[in-house]
């Protein structure tokens, strides 16, 4: 995919969670169930408007600010970027394709947290309509599970792109 055409795609993601969580968040009610215990149970909570602007930090800025580290690498010392075979894929001659691969994939771990946490929110949403709010244990794990399957494939991924030529 193009570089330009995967920085909109990524802009369009965040653009869409962020309005998913504005939307969403109208139906909270004042005092939002939002750190959950073992049973489910609401053991936290924050009021509305705090909680829309601490799920916004985490479903735009997160994900917004890992790209931007990823985009730092360029200017990095080779020393710094820890990645597989980083001698080679860092040196001079590579070196720009090798950062654009990494800003690539970053921005496919940005889609992958923001769904991540736009589910999250979506639980929270869920739980908020009962009286007490109780969180689906039950959904959370699958989605983290779901999560953390991914997660493991992009690095699985990540690996095997930046293996030695011909290894």
């Amino acid at each position: 995919m193009k570089r330009a055409t995967s920085e909109i795609l990524f802009a369009l993601v965040i653009a869409a969670a962020a309005l998913f969580v504005v939307a969403s968040s109208r139906a909270l009610p004042e005092m939002v169930g939002s750190h959950f215990g073992p049973s489910g149970a609401a053991n936290g909570f924050m009021p509305h408007q705090f909680y829309v602007r601490f799920t916004l930090a985490f479903v735009v800025l997160l994900p917004v600010a890992l790209n931007l580290l990823v985009s730092w690498l360029a200017r990095l010392p080779k020393a710094l970027v820890n990645i597989p075979n980083r001698e080679y894929w860092m040196a001079p001659e590579r070196r720009d394709v090798t950062v654009g691969a990494l800003q690539q994939h970053m921005k496919l771990f940005g889609v992958l947290l923001v769904a991540f946490l736009c589910y999250v929110h979506w639980l929270v949403l869920h739980a908020n309509e009962l009286a007490p709010p109780t969180l689906d244990n039950g959904r959370f794990m699958m989605g983290l599970g779901a999560f953390m399957f991914a997660l493991i494939t992009w690095i699985v991924v990540m690996r095997r792109k930046f293996r030695l030529p011909g290894a």
